[in-house]
């Protein structure tokens, strides 16, 4: 049986996973990404994916820790083999969440890019584009101001869309 202490770091775990995965899908950032993305692009699905991971997780350790405690209390053979169950479910959960974060180790990071380099491209080929209001938002989230394109002069973009304390750090 776990002992009360153990259930409540349990407790804690599942809400702090919750609340991470909460701020981590409504956050400015991850947000607006996944709203300029484009429905060929993959973060979108992997950001939803995550967030419901993340709750999944979180509400079934918190059911495990719960449980655990009223096992511990009333003494319950059943409700401990409940709780190991959650427990093993939980675990179980995470060995296929940590072998996709190794073998696509930057399909998150190359999504983004993929993204930021649409918008960033449709506003070099179209000044008046709505995307351009998307760039500066990107630009300012992210503190970033344009990148080095190879596809020549940039300066004309970085100056319609980068924050005046950011302009003099072009292509970062």
């Amino acid at each position: 049986c776990k002992s009360l202490p153990e259930t409540f770091l349990f407790q804690l775990l599942g809400l702090s996973i919750a609340t991470l995965s909460t701020v981590t899908h409504y956050g400015l950032r991850f947000t607006l990404i996944s709203n300029v993305s484009l429905d060929s692009n993959s973060y979108r699905v992997i950001h939803h994916r995550a967030f419901y991971f993340g709750i999944c997780l979180s509400m079934t350790l918190i059911l495990a820790a719960l449980l655990s405690s009223t096992a511990t209390v009333r003494e319950s053979q059943c409700l401990t083999a409940m709780g190991f169950f959650c427990f093993a479910l939980a675990f179980c959960g995470l060995i296929p969440a940590a072998c996709w974060r190794y073998t696509h180790s930057t399909e998150v990071e190359d999504s983004m890019m993929d993204v930021y380099d649409f918008v960033y491209e449709e506003v070099r080929r179209n000044t008046c584009s709505f995307r351009r209001h998307e760039l500066t938002a990107i630009h300012e989230a992210f503190l970033c101001c344009g990148k080095h394109s190879p596809f020549g002069d940039t300066t004309n973009v970085e100056h319609k869309t980068c924050p005046p304390s950011q302009v003099h750090d072009e292509g970062q």
